[in-house]
């Protein structure tokens, strides 16, 4: 790579399903079965008869208040979602580590699937559901799983079985036959799991989980950044932390030997990958000057656009308020001719408890009135008195004018300056300026309580008095420079640009004092860089080393190893002659290499293996899940009446399921 090559994140937001035509061909008697690959990461959904998945979003559901204060919320799922990063506290997974907890975004989720299908049928969904389920999924799951799919949904039969041994059956065998002897690793989003199978299924004396996925390698390596990056902590993202994964990262086959090749000076400059940040240059002297006028102009028509919407709120607040007060003042005239209980019932439809109250209660009104229209005619008069100091004619006075902008210029920059000192001081802890704030703060705490383990209620701030005591703590602390402020600096110094010519002298008193420390550092394109060299390879390490993030598991070789020596060396041989590898993260650079040269160390000398990696590692088990339930006979579906008798928990058992555990009673 270039010393000058430079990438930008792409930040690509997805695009929204279509609704899908349900047609003729796809209802009836021989309607075709519904393959739903239920991932924690993605979901696919589609018909037994098509080639690819219909659908393939973020199994991931949002719920957002439309407006604040009120209790519509809008529900998003999947592509629907433009930005997770806006979202990103409001998203909710069904899974955790692969076990469905969450069943009510299951509900939605499946929603959302069915009606972009474009399955229109009333109150029922009348295919045969083929699903796909995690290892060693927990009973009480897959009995919440049923319970949907057969209650709410109606379904006439499920299929359920494990999305790593329907990738094995798209890749070496056919459907509905016997497995091939294999030591399967899924690499999933939440967790991997070490799978063998011997004599066609699933051992599941064998089966190992790691609680380690793609989930923590991206959150490693999205702290790393931030770590690295603390001037950019708003920019690095979880999703941008995802985007340099799956664009930049690798296994490194050795990982000591290739730590040590980035420490050559060469080697980095020649491997690491510059990602510029989102970044706006600071305008030039030249730039400034053109753009005063058209700044000038745009600052005016925003405060007239404002003094329109705030007189707009105060005619609408003026209006609502003298129809209160005429409705109040009727009510007040007719109290006198009417008896008592018709007097209660007039005061209760105004909200009035009684005469005393309507009396306060008009005069309030008249009070807020009568504000409202001393408002509204200083503003009406002040609307034009704002904008840069207008010049003098006369000679003298105009040099007096000048030297009175200059005058307010310096009295602004000393004030930004002192609020900046005092800010400093603030963080030392023995300075006058912080211990007088504590001993302000520790008197509040004593007043707090009237005894010993007794509160009073807090009524801090319901009294005038409180904001003397507010002050007196905050005064000290240097406050923030207004934009009212930074509006009349800029202002005086655009006047003394065009009428002072010796202003360039003496301005080296940055208008942003206190903003960037010394006020004088001017941020480059090159400041806005993240510099990713080890971190390529430090994130996806974490499958074979998951003490970086002081976890006490496995790494995923060290299991493969454990695993296989579980059994006799004839049935060793036959396992890792087909160490078949599936899952999303399988597809990271330097995976088959890394874990060849891993069984190399573990297995005896000249002892032959292989290790395969699935043609599609995402998408097989869509795949295989789809090819079975184009030839699965009934017996590999668990039927309504089977449900009924057998109950939720029970499930069909064939060649790529879990195997079906007798409940027994305590």
């Amino acid at each position: 790579m270039a010393e000058d090559d430079v990438f930008t994140f792409r930040d690509t937001k997805p695009t929204p399903d279509m609704y899908h035509v349900y047609d003729d061909s796809q209802k009836g008697n021989n309607a075709p079965a519904l393959v739903l690959d239920h991932g924690s990461y993605h979901c696919r959904v589609g018909w037994a008869v098509d080639p690819n998945p219909k659908l393939t979003f973020r199994n991931l559901m949002a719920k957002l208040r439309k407006e604040k204060g009120k209790s519509d919320v809008e529900v998003l799922v999947g592509n629907d979602i433009a930005n997770f990063e806006a979202v990103r506290f409001q998203l909710k997974s069904p899974f955790d580590r692969d076990v469905i907890t969450q069943i009510d975004t299951v509900e939605t989720v499946f929603d959302y699937a069915f009606s972009h299908l474009g399955i229109d049928t009333e109150g029922s969904i009348n295919h045969p559901i083929v699903l796909t389920e995690a290892v060693c999924n927990p009973s009480p799951a897959r009995q919440f799983m049923n319970e949907l799919l057969f209650e709410c949904y109606q379904v006439p039969a499920v299929s359920v079985g494990i999305d790593a041994l329907f990738s094995l059956q798209h890749n070496f065998s056919k459907p509905c036959v016997d497995l091939p002897t294999s030591l399967v690793v899924r690499l999933g989003y939440q967790t991997t799991h070490i799978l063998p199978v011997i004599g066609g299924k699933c051992d599941p004396q064998g089966i190992r989980r790691i609680n380690l996925g793609g989930l923590q390698m991206i959150s490693y390596l999205h702290r790393l950044l931030q770590l690295k990056y603390p001037s950019h902590l708003s920019s690095v993202t979880f999703s941008r932390a995802e985007e340099l994964i799956h664009d930049y990262g690798y296994i490194a086959e050795d990982y000591l030997e290739e730590l040590s090749k980035w420490a050559d000076g060469d080697f980095y400059d020649s491997n690491v990958r510059k990602i510029q940040l989102p970044f706006t240059p600071a305008p030039t002297a030249a730039e400034t000057s053109l753009n005063l006028e058209q700044q000038q102009q745009r600052r005016k028509e925003n405060v007239k656009r404002l003094v329109e919407i705030n007189a707009k709120k105060r005619e609408e607040r003026l209006a609502l308020d003298e129809e209160r007060l005429e409705t109040l003042q009727i009510i007040q005239h007719q109290l006198a001719e009417v008896d008592d209980a018709l007097a209660v019932k007039l005061l209760r439809q105004a909200e009035i408890t009684d005469e005393h109250h309507l009396e306060q209660e008009i005069q309030n009104i008249q009070d807020r009135v009568s504000r409202t229209r001393q408002k509204m005619a200083a503003a009406a008069a002040n609307l034009n008195e704002e904008g840069e100091p207008k010049k003098p004619t006369e000679t003298a006075e105009f040099q007096e004018w000048l030297e009175g902008i200059r005058k307010q210029r310096t009295e602004i920059l000393s004030r930004r300056r002192e609020r900046q000192q005092r800010r400093q001081e603030l963080t030392k802890r023995k300075s006058a300026a912080a211990q007088e704030r504590m001993r302000i703060l520790s008197m509040l705490a004593k007043s707090g309580g009237t005894g010993p383990g007794k509160k009073k209620e807090d009524t801090f701030g319901m009294k005038d008095e409180d904001w003397d005591i507010y002050k007196a703590v905050s005064k000290d602390g240097g406050g923030s420079d207004s934009e009212a402020e930074q509006e009349k600096l800029n202002d005086l110094e655009s006047a003394l640009k065009r009428y002072d010519p010796n202003f360039k002298n003496y301005s080296g008193a940055s208008s942003n004092v206190g903003e960037g420390g010394s006020g004088g550092f001017v941020p480059t394109a090159e400041f806005y860089q993240l510099h990713i060299g080890t971190e390529r390879i430090r994130a996806p390490e974490l499958f074979f080393q998951p003490s970086f993030i002081g976890s006490h598991q496995a790494g995923v070789s060290e299991t493969i190893g454990y695993v296989v020596k579980l059994y006799d060396s004839e049935t060793q041989l036959r396992l890792v002659n087909n160490v078949f590898v599936t899952g999303g993260c399988a597809n990271i650079p330097g995976l088959l290499p890394r874990l060849k040269k891993d069984l190399l160390s573990m297995r005896p000398f000249e002892s032959a293996f292989n290790v395969n990696i699935a043609a599609d590692p995402a998408g097989d088990a869509w795949k295989g899940a789809r090819d079975f339930a184009r030839v699965a006979p009934p017996s590999a579906f668990l039927s309504r009446s089977e449900y009924q008798e057998y109950g939720p928990h029970y499930f069909a058992e064939h060649h790529a399921s879990n195997k079906r555990f007798a409940l027994t009673k305590q």
